[in-house]
């Protein structure tokens, strides 16, 4: 299945262009790349996928998010760590201890050059 005819992109609210998603950062082709892969593994179904960003969207909603088009993307990484937190395909601590390392080894970094984690940090995935 290509991605172009996988069921994601007709989801509404999908930032897209005529050929397809687009993305305004790195991250967000990752997140949607990791979710489609883990849907096409059999980690969730789409209903389930679908299901679950529209809880995140609901929930940022109601916590105030004035929803411009630009945290689409937040909301769908929120859906992904949620489905695969309740899946035990990843355990929360140890998704937010990767995520604490991410962002202190991206504030240590010069700007232009590559984010990578510290060998400790790196530890904190195995």
């Amino acid at each position: 299945m290509t991605t172009a005819s996988h069921p994601a992109c007709d989801l509404p609210g999908l930032p897209r262009d005529e050929q397809g998603p687009v993305f305004s950062a790195p991250w967000q082709a990752q997140a949607f790349a990791l979710a489609l892969a883990l849907h096409e593994r059999g980690a969730f179904s789409w209903t389930d996928w679908a299901a679950a960003l529209s809880d995140a969207i609901r929930r940022a909603q109601a916590a105030g998010d004035p929803d411009h088009g630009d945290t689409y993307y937040r909301h769908w990484l929120d859906a992904l760590e949620t489905l695969v937190i309740s899946r035990g395909l990843a355990d929360a601590d140890r998704l937010h201890a990767l995520e604490h390392a991410w962002e202190a080894a991206a504030e240590r970094t010069s700007h232009g050059q590559p984010i990578e984690l510290s060998n400790a940090e790196k530890a904190l995935a195995d």
